[in-house]
Formats: structure tokens, C-alpha cells, sequence
């Protein structure tokens, strides 16, 4: 069994993530115990013990120019045995953070500061950025736009949670519960940047106004001017999901998503079905979506969809956790205009194609990771240019192709080429490849220093040499771009390939790896493209191990009866995902797959 995505192996690229694991103890009876801090991407957080008496905490964070400065309460949160608070919307720099235990009277009691630690920027690249937008209601420097308004979603407050929203007229209107909130955001008038903050899990039965049953839905009411836009949906911690539906957009604009888990969606996790613009989707796990009628929808439809002018996309940092049909680009009609889109630093984890397919669609294509991919990698047809540069590719059966031409249409049989393909009958884009990584296989790639006409991309030896007009795709007679080197190109500057598999395993998905800890055995599941059956139950079987949220008056209670019942006082969870036990409590706890599976009485 290959072991990998632990927390240890995940930190210790230099200069990635600060994340500093310390026991501070206090000589005295009620010592407040600080158990783990540390830095993430524009996060902090801490962990520490329950303090006896106390009902409630206050937590405050210093620096970078900021004193004291108190945290909403729902962002503390109790857990099995040890309370944590989550500080999102920092910029990057240094911080300590400071916890108070307040007594039924509010007096305190108790307190706590955590040594300094490092939190680190989010990559804010690609063509999400183009035009000056920054996706979202976050700034450049990760710290909220002005008036940003803040959400905090759970179980308890999906359909409770109040906000006004300005009319056509900026007159306000307070609507209730998040879907009505966001569908009178779309109507377009109000363009206040709004945050939503997911805390631990919100499955669909809880979640009343899904479109479809299967989406959030983030739909304006034109193209033009009545967008709905300015929008950040971010997880709390490690364990925010999305559970049983997934996204939708639609004439939607400058919308971020970032650090959620998506688990058996209906049709697609995230799906862009028409005229959206400057869309980020990043640190994002996705896991098996409800199986469809077809069968090749065994794991779901499929993780991203982005067709009918879904443009200005950038697509970073996600976990893609053996997903089928990864992302298809442009839809099965022709577009107005090429989609531009960016795939950057995401983990294709056992997956098994679309990473991506794209048609009618400009890609710019870098440090990714394709970690065993039994299908196929990058597919190009119609009308599509794709720079691919300094991505890894571990064990992927055919990691780039073009529709109709080289390996898509070689029949070993015969030794010959024909225009039929195996993995699509479009015509073929044009593919640019520069400083890719080919590891642990023997992929059946070709160049154009190897066959003039019959190759699977054109090898450059520079990221700036351009692509002769001349050069076509055999099937369609496209040329290449030449997008990357134009004047309106953004800036990037890539890793090595030879640093990505790291880079990208520190990084990728939610903080820290999420909650739900998974490791794939190379020798069974690189070539193997089936439903893994016990990482699927373990995704049926999730639950949360969220036990309360903090609210005003002290902690809301009913989040999650199963941990409040039989061992709210247990320690059983580090960030490691190491089994753990109370020796005062004489709970024992058994985990599997990330998940407890029983409590046992010593």
C-alpha cells in the first residue's frame, strides 16, 4: 500500500506551509493546553483543550499590523475532546493568537498565546485575473473587499441565516435562509461582495431550495448588467462539505470558490452552463459524485463542467480523488469564442480521463500532477490551443492527445494511422509542449521531431518559441494560437516539473488534506479505472465530527449528536489522522478511511 497525503509528508516542502505542532503546559489545575497552530494559505488556526467551567471563548489575533483583533464567533468550534478556531481573510505575514476562557458570567478564567507563525498567499494566476478582476470578495492581498458582507453556514443555519440584499431601487430587503439570499443576489442589483463561510458538513436533506435537488445555484438574471457576482464561498478548517449536491453557475461573474469537500453530487460536482466570466475554483476536494444512467457516469457525470461562453477560468490546487470524466471545456456545440481557460497545480489522483477535454477552448495547462491516470491525461479537439508546460506525469497510460492524429488514431493492429479516434471523433485541436515530466511509464507520445504530420503535441525548446502557422492539426486543419506569447498573455512563472509532485500534495484540496485521509495502492489502482469500493463507502459513510459552533451566548448544540452522545470528552483525532485515546475518559476509538467507525469503552 503506497502511503501518501499525510499531514507530515504534506509540510515538509520549505517555505509551503507553516505548520507548527506544540503542547505549551501550564502548572496549574485548570491550564488552558494549546494543542496544534499554524498557518495555511490566509488562515490561522489553533487548537486547544476544553477548559473546565468554562462556557464560552474569545480569540483574538496580532499582526502585520494588527492588535488584538477579536474573531467571529462561529468560527470556534468544538470537536471530540478539543475545541479550534479557524482565522480566514488574513494576508500573508506573521501572527500569534490568543485564546480566553470566559466563565458562565464572562469573567475570564483562563488564557492562552501561540508562538508566531507564518501564513502564506494564495496564487492568485491565470485568466480568472484578466482585466483586473480579483474573482471573489477577497482582495489581491487576501483580506476582505470594503463592506464585504460575512455568512456563516452550517447544518443549523443553511435555511435560518438572514441577510438584506438592496433591490432595483437600493432599497433593503432582509430574505432568509441561503438559497432565497442568493437568489436575490441574482436578480443583479446588489453587488456587495458577499462571503459565505461553510462550517463542517451540509448535506442535501438539510439544505432547503437546491436547484434540482443537486446545486447550489448561482444564477443572474441577464448577461450584461444584471450578473450576479462578488461572491466567495469558502470552507471553515478541514472538514467543510458539501454533501450530496454541488454548484451550478449561470451569468455569473468574479465568483470564488475555495477550501470545500464535494461528495456524491448529482450530474456535475460544478457545473458553468452559461455566460460566466472571471470564475476561480481552487483547493476544492472532489470526490465520487450519485451514479448516472450511463456507463461511463459509474463515479458521476463528471467534477467540472464549463461550456456556452463559460470564460476566464482559472482552475487551481484541486484534489480530484480517482474522479471519472474530470472536466470537460466548451460543451458538444460551437462556443462564440474560445473559452480561456487555466488549469494550474491540481492533483489528478487516480483519475481516470478529461484532465481536461477540451473543445472550442484556449488552455494554458502547468504544474500539475497526474498521479496514475489508467485512461487518458489532456484530450484536444476542435478548435482548441493548449500550452502544456512543467507538469508531471507519474504512470498516466496516454498523457497527451489530439484528437484524430498520433496516438488517439494509431491502431497497433495494423501499424497504421486512420482519422477515427479512441477517445473522441471531433476534430483536432493543436497541442505546445514544453519541460513536461514523464515518470514510471513508457507512454506511446510523439512529437513532431518524430513524425511531421502524426504526433501528439509540438515540443518546443523555449516557453516563448511560437508555433509556425503552417503546423495544423491532420483532422480539421487548426494552428496553433500562439496565446501564450501574445502581449495580452498573463505573467506566470512556473515550478519545475521535477518540484510539482510535492508542491502539489502540500497543497491541493482543502487545508491540510481535509478531513477524510485516503491512500491508494499504485500497484492495484494506477491502471484500474473501476468504482474503488472502499473509498467509496468511506464517502458514503462520512460523517462530521463537528459537535457544536459558538455562538453568542455559548455553543449551539445539535450539530452532531453521534460525537455529543458517547464521546464528546475523547480525544480521537489529531491532524495527522492518528488513532488517539483518553486514558480519563477510557474511550477507545477505531477510524477508517478518515472516519470513526466505533466508539469502545475500555
Amino acid at each position: 500500500m503506497k502511503k501518501k497525503n499525510t499531514i507530515s509528508e504534506r509540510h515538509s516542502v520549505a517555505g509551503l506551509v507553516a505548520l507548527v505542532i506544540a503542547f505549551l503546559t501550564v502548572n496549574c489545575m485548570n491550564a488552558m493546553t494549546i494543542g496544534q497552530y499554524g498557518g495555511w494559505l490566509e488562515t490561522a488556526f489553533v487548537t486547544w483543550q476544553p477548559v473546565d467551567n468554562a462556557v464560552c471563548y474569545k480569540v483574538s489575533y496580532s499582526g502585520e499590523g494588527i492588535s488584538g483583533q477579536e474573531i467571529a464567533t462561529p468560527l470556534i468550534r468544538k470537536y471530540p475532546g478539543y475545541m479550534r478556531a479557524d482565522i480566514p481573510g488574513l494576508k500573508a505575514g506573521v501572527y500569534t493568537v490568543t485564546v480566553k476562557a470566559l466563565d458562565s458570567t464572562g469573567k475570564e478564567i483562563d488564557t492562552a498565546v501561540t508562538p508566531a507563525m507564518s501564513v502564506s498567499p494564495n496564487n492568485r494566476e491565470g485568466f480568472a485575473f484578466s482585466g483586473g478582476n480579483v474573482p471573489g470578495a477577497y482582495t489581491m492581498d487576501g483580506t476582505p473587499k470594503e463592506g464585504a458582507r460575512v455568512l456563516y453556514v452550517s447544518a443549523e443555519t443553511v435555511n435560518s441565516i438572514t441577510c438584506d440584499v438592496a433591490d432595483s431601487k437600493g432599497k433593503l430587503a432582509s430574505y432568509t435562509g441561503l438559497a432565497n439570499i442568493l437568489s436575490a443576489y441574482g436578480k443583479g442589483y446588489d453587488k456587495t461582495p458577499l462571503i459565505i463561510r461553510v462550517i463542517g458538513a451540509v448535506k442535501a436533506e438539510e439544505f432547503e431550495g437546491l436547484k434540482d435537488g443537486n446545486y447550489i445555484n448561482l444564477q443572474g438574471s441577464n448577461n450584461s448588467s444584471r450578473l450576479i457576482e462578488n461572491i466567495t464561498l469558502e470552507g471553515i478548517g478541514t472538514d467543510a462539505t458539501l454533501y450530496g449536491y454541488g454548484i451550478c453557475f449561470k451569468r455569473a461573474h468574479n465568483i470564488e470558490i475555495r477550501n470545500v469537500g464535494i461528495m456524491l453530487f448529482g450530474d456535475d460536482a460544478i457545473s458553468m452552463d452559461t455566460d460566466n466570466t472571471n470564475i476561480w475554483l481552487h483547493n476544492i476536494d472532489f470526490f465520487y459524485g450519485k451514479p448516472g444512467r450511463d456507463a461511463d457516469q459509474v463515479k458521476g457525470d463528471g467534477s467540472i463542467d464549463m461550456k456556452y461562453n463559460s470564460s476566464q477560468i482559472t482552475i487551481s490546487y484541486n484534489h480530484f480523488w480517482d474522479s471519472g470524466k474530470v472536466m470537460g471545456c466548451g460543451g458538444t456545440t460551437g462556443e462564440k469564442q474560445t473559452l480561456m481557460i487555466s488549469f494550474h497545480h491540481n492533483w489528478f489522483d487516480h483519475t481516470d480521463s478529461r484532465c481536461p477535454r477540451l473543445h472550442y477552448t484556449t488552455a494554458h495547462i502547468y504544474n500539475n500532477y497526474y498521479d496514475g491516470v489508467s485512461v487518458y491525461g489532456i484530450g484536444n479537439t476542435t478548435e482548441s490551443s493548449a500550452f502544456v508546460e512543467g507538469n508531471y506525469f507519474r504512470n498516466v497510460k496516454r498523457p497527451i492527445m489530439i484528437s484524430g492524429q498520433g496516438t488517439d488514431s494509431y491502431d497497433e493492429k495494423t501499424g497504421t494511422y486512420t482519422l477515427k479516434g479512441t477517445f473522441s471523433g471531433q476534430d483536432g485541436g493543436m497541442t505546445k509542449a514544453y519541460d513536461n515530466i514523464f515518470a514510471e511509464n513508457t507512454p506511446k507520445l510523439v512529437y513532431q521531431t518524430e513524425h511531421a504530420t502524426q504526433f501528439d503535441a509540438y515540443l518546443v525548446s523555449s516557453r516563448d518559441e511560437r508555433v509556425p502557422e503552417t503546423v495544423t492539426s491532420v483532422k480539421g486543419n487548426w494552428a496553433y494560437s500562439n496565446f501564450d506569447t501574445a502581449e495580452t498573455m498573463y505573467e506566470s512563472l512556473p515550478d519545475a516539473p521535477a518540484d510539482v509532485p510535492e508542491k502539489v500534495t502540500a497543497y491541493a484540496g482543502r487545508m491540510d488534506g481535509g478531513d477524510l485521509k485516503w491512500s491508494f495502492d499504485n500497484s492495484v489502482d494506477d491502471d484500474n479505472h473501476d468504482v474503488n469500493t472502499a473509498l467509496k463507502e468511506a464517502i458514503t459513510s462520512y460523517q462530521g465530527r463537528l459537535v457544536a459552533i459558538q455562538g453568542e451566548g455559548g455553543f449551539a448544540t445539535g450539530i452532531s449528536t453521534q460525537w455529543a452522545s458517547d464521546a464528546e470528552n475523547a480525544v480521537f483525532h489529531d491532524l495527522n489522522g492518528r488513532r488517539m485515546t483518553d486514558a480519563a475518559s477510557g474511550v477507545n476509538i477505531v477510524r477508517k478511511g478518515g472516519n470513526v467507525t466505533k466508539v469502545v469503552r475500555k
